[in-house]
């Protein structure tokens, strides 16, 4: 069988380019349903872009390769989509939106989308080998009859290795060391950071927090489990984080503990310092690090002293065991090296033909539709690409 274009993984950077690379288009997936992690991300809601969206937000060997495709194919231009296809839908905090429905109806947009451009898309077929002379050829797997298939380009939109109950492989990076192209070393990102049994006192327990790793400060929620840190400020963190380093967590970001000690010496100087924290952080939290905190009135504490307690609590100092990895993560750090591939086309540089697009690629977005953003710049960046060189082919 012969197509112009054969998509591997139909998820929302595949589906996305399936969308635009135009005619004889097939996509094909190992899963029962195409968009499967479109369909549980956002509770169930699909949280598909972000209002503020742009480079600064995403995390790459290169900080430039996302420009091009960001700035051609921007959250505005995927809003417009969403509501030609009357899809309702909310922002939620710092420019995060939701489908007001569910999440599965961004799936079938996308659908109708490639069924518009003709894209055929076989599910529950799984790829063997691949070889390369001219075209690409490819031995595939489906309802248990093999096919092979000729294809002048080939496009990696699998993913990387998050979430493998879901089926993530990492299939991409297998195929881009076949044809040469170099890996970013992949790790987990977005995801909890454990501390063995350090938090188990406090699990449950969440509070407004800025954490920072070796990047940007978040602040956001964070939440202690029995394995350890847990919520949005902590999951952001963690794509700047590695094995060895330490967190910093700021537990009142907003309130200078300094301040407020100061002031309640003077007006209640005879109440312990952990009654008058725990009126601004949780008190189990306070219990906690009561143990470190001197057992006094605050009018037997210096400013000196003062300064010192709130300075340890807006400069936690953490050292994670590890992470919970790609069991939860909900993204892959790395991939496919963007010095490999043109940031206009996603298409190889040495290899004509072959494009990788998505979280395939060594880029990595923030939490918040960030992730969704690149999947659908780089799908249209790259189906765009195709549909054009076909047009002058023919």
């Amino acid at each position: 069988m012969q197509v112009n274009t054969l998509i591997l993984g139909a998820g929302a950077a595949g589906m996305m380019a399936a969308a635009h690379a135009g005619p004889s288009t097939l996509v094909v997936d190992h899963a029962r349903a195409p968009g499967e992690k479109i369909r549980i991300s956002g509770g169930g809601r699909c949280n598909f872009t972000n209002l503020y969206a742009e480079p600064a937000n995403f995390i790459c060997a290169n900080p430039h390769f996302m420009k091009s495709a960001l700035s051609r194919y921007t959250q505005w231009d995927f809003i417009d989509l969403v509501n030609a296809h009357g899809i309702a839908w909310h922002e939620k905090t710092l420019g995060q939106l939701f489908c007001d429905d569910t999440a599965k109806q961004i799936i079938t947009m996308l659908r109708a989308e490639m069924e518009r451009a003709g894209a055929q898309l076989w599910l529950q077929t799984t790829v063997g080998e691949i070889t390369h002379d001219g075209a690409f050829r490819v031995s595939l797997m489906r309802e248990g009859r093999e096919t092979r298939i000729s294809a002048r380009n080939l496009v990696l939109a699998t993913g990387g290795k998050s979430i493998p109950k879901m089926g993530a492989t990492g299939l991409a990076y297998q195929i881009a060391a076949q044809f040469g192209l170099p890996l970013v070393t992949p790790r987990p990102g977005l995801v909890p950071l454990t501390f063995g049994e350090t938090f188990k006192p406090l699990a449950g327990v969440a509070l407004h927090s800025r954490a920072q790793g070796q990047g940007p400060a978040f602040e956001e929620a964070t939440l202690f489990t029995h394995r350890g840190l847990s919520g949005p400020a902590i999951l952001q963190a963690s794509s700047y984080w590695q094995e060895g380093e330490s967190i910093t967590l700021d537990l009142s970001p907003q309130t200078s503990l300094f301040d407020l000690l100061k002031s309640a010496r003077q007006t209640a100087g005879r109440r312990a310092l952990t009654t008058v924290l725990s009126q601004h952080l949780p008190a189990r939290v306070v219990a906690y690090l009561g143990e470190d905190l001197p057992k006094t009135n605050l009018a037997d504490l210096s400013d000196a002293r003062l300064a010192d307690i709130a300075q340890r609590l807006h400069h936690w100092q953490l050292t994670p065991t590890g992470s919970e990895g790609y069991r939860t993560a909900e993204v892959t750090l790395g991939g496919i090296d963007t010095d490999a591939l043109n940031s206009a086309t996603m298409e190889a540089k040495a290899l004509p033909g072959l494009y990788a697009i998505g979280e395939a690629v060594d880029v990595t977005g923030w939490l918040g539709g960030y992730n969704f953003q690149w999947a659908w710049s780089s799908g249209w960046a790259a189906g765009t690409a195709i549909a054009k060189a076909a047009h002058h082919l023919a």
